[in-house]
């Protein structure tokens, strides 16, 4: 049939999320490839109570239509929590529930951009804003990534001469490196945003992942008017739930409610009303605690085995918390044929190539350490070995 898509469609990258979730599920493969939590920290239990009670206690509010701004007991929590853990100032007037924190940049992409204007982005960044920032058909610029964060002159540079609409970054385990900006990195981000029109859309969906649990000041705390926030329960409660959320201005908000109300009229209003009485009935910071312990002990085994078994046939990066690490490849190596090669080997990794909006990414490959024992993790890396030593390395 010659159907007759959209132009904007032909725009699209090669989506390599589908194939991370089919390789993360096929019998025999040890897959570090994917972003998925771990499944043995899913609260099944202290969910299941949840819904119960919603059920028993409001099932049919539970189950209607409600208003695109979401549950506002939902909205407050997070503000509180917010305003509590991060020395913010948000109300939960500030603050949307979204279909996981994917829907945001989508929205937010669709009110701030037109066909040709400039979305600023961390280099490597996450290919999943790429995908979705892809369809309003923008020009991409990309900003350095070191150990500190986005390099603020290359940032500075951006700003003043192509003035994006906004520039999406994840300051906090940044998904693909697993790096974490500076406090200085922030505070100076706040004053290069100063007087201009510049949003810093800051993706915080690994925040609560700090292995020291030390929370990290947010962007947003310097660059205030000119910073938005997004947020998700995913990571640290339950991904199949999808709820996230954004925190931003009035201004924007409104922007953001007339698109939100014309993709969806709101998300799942069941899904949010078992959340908050999850929320009310449990510890989270308990819950964390657990998850983190878990993730930092499986960082660490996987760090160690690089270190051991590679040498110095790969660097990495040294992940303060979430849940991936950036590896880069010997000379001569490329991503693409080294995850072919691994694939035959039974083990998955991520190629860097869909994490750049533009060409690179074929000398780094990302590992995910939160989705497997450490058992697997040893098997994982000596089947990795196996692949690099059949490319002769």
């Amino acid at each position: 049939m010659n159907y007759q898509f959209a132009a904007r469609m032909s725009n699209m990258p090669e989506s390599f999320i589908e194939r991370l979730f089919s390789l993360s599920s096929k019998p025999g493969v040890i897959s570090f490839a994917g972003g998925l939590p771990s499944a043995d920290l899913l609260d099944v239990e202290g969910l299941k109570s949840a819904a119960v009670s919603v059920f028993e206690d409001e099932g049919s509010e539970a189950l209607q239509y409600t208003t695109t701004d979401g549950y506002l007991p939902l909205r407050e929590y997070i503000a509180d929590r917010y305003n509590k853990r991060l020395g913010l100032n948000a109300g939960s007037d500030e603050i949307r529930i979204v279909n996981g924190s994917q829907q945001c940049l989508d929205l937010v992409a669709k009110i701030f951009t037109d066909p040709g204007d400039c979305i600023g982005m961390e280099r490597p960044g996450y290919l999943g804003a790429i995908e979705a920032f892809s369809l309003y058909e923008p020009e991409f610029a990309t900003v350095g990534l070191s150990d500190d964060g986005i390099d603020t002159v290359e940032f500075e540079d951006l700003v003043c001469k192509k003035n994006p609409a906004f520039f999406y970054g994840i300051p906090n385990f940044q998904n693909p490196s697993g790096r974490t900006y500076s406090q200085e990195t922030r505070k100076k981000i706040g004053e290069i945003l100063e007087g201009s029109s510049t949003v810093f859309y800051e993706d915080d969906a690994f925040g609560e992942l700090a292995f020291d649990r030390k929370p990290r000041i947010p962007v947003k705390a310097f660059a205030g008017e000119n910073g938005i926030m997004s947020g998700s329960f995913s990571k640290i409660i339950a991904p199949g739930m999808r709820i996230g959320w954004i925190y931003a201005p009035a201004e924007i908000i409104s922007q953001f409610d007339s698109a939100k109300q014309a993709a969806d009229l709101h998300s799942n209003f069941l899904c949010q009303k078992i959340m908050a009485r999850y929320l009310w009935d449990n510890d989270l910071d308990s819950h964390i605690r657990k998850i983190t312990s878990v993730y930092s002990a499986r960082c660490r085994v996987m760090l160690d085995i690089m270190d051991d078994l590679f040498m110095d046939r790969l660097t990495h990066t040294n992940p303060e918390g979430g849940m991936f690490m950036l590896a880069g490849l010997p000379a001569g190596i490329s991503s693409l044929t080294l995850f072919e090669r691994a694939l035959a080997e039974n083990v998955a990794v991520l190629p860097g190539v869909p994490f750049y909006a533009g060409s690179g990414g074929l000398d780094n490959i990302r590992f995910n350490f939160s989705n497997a024992d450490e058992e697997m993790i040893k098997t994982g890396m000596e089947r990795l070995d196996a692949a690099l030593r059949s490319l002769g390395v």
